[in-house]
């Protein structure tokens, strides 16, 4: 669910869940952007765009698994977005490179790979002073180039990434937290698993989990990508391809432990 008034947002869960839970669900709230096309280059956000080349510091190797090298997907600009994300931006990290390997490619080598392998996707930070472009090289995909406009939204969680123990409900009612969620905030659920966004929450639209926990907390949401026939990409049947990284990570700048991951029908 996503909200351009943080106001109102607070004033929906309070008069859907009721006063006390109603705050626990608000305080769940994220910073994020939907990632929307710049119709000319000056409207985008920064440097954010979708496909294109890379934008690596030099000596920067092109990422690869199993020899096989990674498309580029998309680049964001943290620069740009830091001041809407706040505390919600620990590290600066300057510009963020999303490779993801392309899974319908007609290379041999890439029918041999195993997808569920933490190696098929990763997120290459680099100082926009010294960035560089940087061509995909074969049998990479290499995706036209996209400016989007980072437009300013407060996301509350998907009804599956809430957790029982994060907002109070009547057991003998809801068999679990999501259940209250979706019975008082399915209507609200704008499903923004067919769109474009970046940090905040993910949207799934299935009964599946994105952001997963450790002791550290949720997981960050990095980056939604969906299924876009203008790019020429996709993951399966209305796949979406999310990335996450554990909180723990993120607030120390370890953009290693990025995990990339598709969901589809």
């Amino acid at each position: 669910m996503q909200f351009d008034d943080p106001g109102s947002l607070f004033d929906v869960c309070t008069q859907r869940l009721g006063e006390r839970a109603g705050r626990q669900f608000a305080a769940l709230a994220r910073r994020g952007f939907r990632l929307i096309r710049a119709p000319e280059r000056a409207q985008a956000t920064g440097q954010c765009r979708l496909g294109g080349p890379a934008l690596l510091e030099p000596e920067t190797l092109w990422p690869e698994q199993n020899g096989v090298p990674l498309s580029l997907h998309a680049v964001l600009d943290t620069d740009a977005l830091a001041t809407w994300l706040g505390n919600e931006l620990p590290v600066r990290p300057g510009l963020l490179n999303f490779f993801y390997l392309d899974p319908d490619l007609p290379y041999e080598e890439y029918r041999k790979l195993d997808l569920s392998e933490s190696g098929v996707c990763r997120v290459i930070p680099a100082d926009p002073a010294q960035a560089v472009m940087v061509t995909a090289p074969q049998p990479a995909r290499s995706y036209a180039v996209m400016p989007v406009h980072a437009a300013e939204v407060t996301m509350l969680p998907d009804c599956w990434d809430v957790e029982d123990d994060d907002v109070e409900f009547d057991r003998g009612q809801h068999w679990g937290a999501a259940s209250l969620i979706l019975s008082e905030m399915g209507d609200l659920d704008g499903n923004t698993a067919g769109s474009h966004c970046a940090f905040g929450w993910p949207d799934t639209s299935y009964t599946l989990k994105v952001s997963s926990r450790d002791s550290d907390g949720a997981a960050v949401h990095l980056l939604q990508l969906a299924e876009d026939t203008e790019l020429g990409w996709g993951w399966g049947d209305a796949g979406t391809l999310y990335f996450t990284i554990p909180a723990k990570a993120f607030a120390a700048g370890d953009f290693s432990k990025v995990v990339g991951q598709v969901l589809c029908c």
